[in-house]
């Protein structure tokens, strides 16, 4: 079993282990499955191993949270010498020059940047698959790992590193995270600053994708720089309610993802919380300012890139997000935070599924029609945007399976401010729930129960 982020760290402040040997190995992993989990777009080889022997000789080694630990980061993340591709061959491949602010933070910490992880092209699809490759699921291999932060997802569930980084617009550190099978945090707006950056109108935001909540928890403290983060502890006694009707849809839910809710609920009241039944007000209009910044977010991110060289569905999504870009309005999101509010002023926690459907299977959806993607895109993530619009963090936890082998997770929802809340919450579930951390190998078809 490839150690926790945590543990890795603290051996290396220790001098107990040499961060090159951790990258070597970390490497070795990558060489060994990625063929068949396909989670890299670019695999940082020598670039990695020259940067753990220089974490080896920092005179601040005592103190770095992520010493020596490799991590993978999102392909949309200016690494110095590497290009960000946004899973595009439309854009441009001019190298950086200088690390993204992302990158400094990781590297300050300690971190390793082992490599560039596989998105759909501009981020927009649950499928992170393109002409070079598709990231499947360490725990069903026939199912897509998600998007967009597909490839972060694969590369933790498969165990190749301990920790990445993704990035969620509506879902899309969550979704992959929930269908791997791994923690996924969404914090909320403007806790992970980036001067100049405000994706898809402020949907979009960085976030940790660990095996385990103590690595999520180190992870965040580190990409919002908020060290106090850095440690769960046991949360407040919190109202949470629980709701597993699907947004304005009220369409099917596989049993199992509605059984996980109903055993976080019981496992959180045995902790000393007080749980409910209780759903909030979605609006139509919520749902129509998702859509309009969904596809007008890659319209505006396009400018610059060669539209003849997107991926068909992707040139339609563009198109029509030219079109939809006057619709994109702040009283939109206005009329849904009243919403929020009333709902949180009564709970403190919201827990729903995570996966509205199953996810997609593992196939080259970028050939396929815009629509014939759209569809399923929007079925399997009714849950996820809302919390994007709000800019509420919300979180991804394993708590059980389906008999597909794809796991069944929970959201857990907070009002601003309530990333501690969260971690709490989730290392409490953790701890009376302990779930898989990996796939041995990166190979495995199915797994048992949680």
């Amino acid at each position: 079993m490839v150690k926790t982020a945590v543990e890795i760290a603290a051996a290396v402040r220790a001098k107990e282990l040499d961060p090159v040997q951790v990258t070597r190995e970390a490497l070795a992993r990558i060489e060994a499955a990625d063929g068949v989990i396909g989670a890299f777009r670019l695999v940082r080889a020598d670039e990695a191993l020259a940067e753990a022997a220089a974490v080896a000789e920092r005179a601040d080694l005592a103190d770095l949270p992520l010493a020596g630990v490799p991590i993978a980061v999102k392909d949309v993340t200016a690494v110095e010498g590497e290009y960000a591709s946004w899973g595009s061959r439309a854009g441009s491949s001019t190298v950086s020059t200088e690390d993204g602010e992302i990158a400094r933070r990781l590297r300050a910490a300690g971190a390793v940047i082992v490599g560039l992880t596989r998105v759909p092209e501009l981020c927009v699809w649950p499928s992170s698959d393109g002409p070079d490759g598709t990231a499947r699921n360490p725990r069903n291999p026939s199912y897509a790992a998600g998007g967009s932060s597909g490839g972060s997802a694969a590369a933790v569930a498969a165990g190749l590193v301990p920790i990445a980084h993704g990035t969620d617009g509506l879902g899309s550190i969550r979704l992959p995270s929930a269908i791997c099978g791994i923690v996924g945090l969404k914090p909320g707006k403007d806790v992970v600053r980036i001067p100049g950056e405000n994706g898809w109108f402020g949907l979009s935001t960085h976030g940790p994708m660990t095996t385990t909540v103590a690595d999520a928890a180190v992870l965040m403290s580190v990409l919002a720089g908020q060290p106090g983060l850095a440690d769960p502890t046991d949360p407040k006694r919190s109202r949470i309610a629980l709701s597993t009707q699907v947004p304005l849809t009220r369409a099917p839910l596989p049993g199992a993802f509605s059984r996980a809710v109903t055993r976080a609920g019981d496992l959180l009241r045995a902790s000393g919380h007080t749980v409910v039944r209780g759903t909030p007000r979605y609006t139509a209009g919520a749902v129509g300012g998702l859509f309009a910044r969904w596809v007008a977010g890659p319209a505006e991110q396009a400018d610059g890139y060669d539209l003849a060289a997107l991926q068909p569905r992707t040139r339609a999504h563009v198109r029509l997000g030219r079109l939809l870009a006057t619709r994109v309005r702040e009283s939109t999101r206005d009329r849904w935070l009243e919403r929020a509010e009333e709902f949180f002023a009564e709970h403190d926690v919201l827990i729903t599924p995570m996966l509205a459907s199953l996810p997609l299977k593992a196939r080259t959806w970028h050939r396929s029609r815009w629509l014939t993607n759209v569809l399923p895109s929007v079925r399997v993530a009714g849950f996820a945007g809302f919390w994007n619009l709000a800019g509420y963090p919300a979180m991804s936890v394993p708590v059980g399976v389906h008999p597909s082998g794809i796991p069944a997770c929970v959201q857990l929802v907070a009002a601003p401010g309530g990333e501690a809340l969260l971690l709490g919450l989730a290392a409490q579930l953790e701890a009376a729930n302990p779930w898989p951390r990996t796939i041995r190998g990166g190979t495995a078809a199915h797994v048992g129960t949680y």
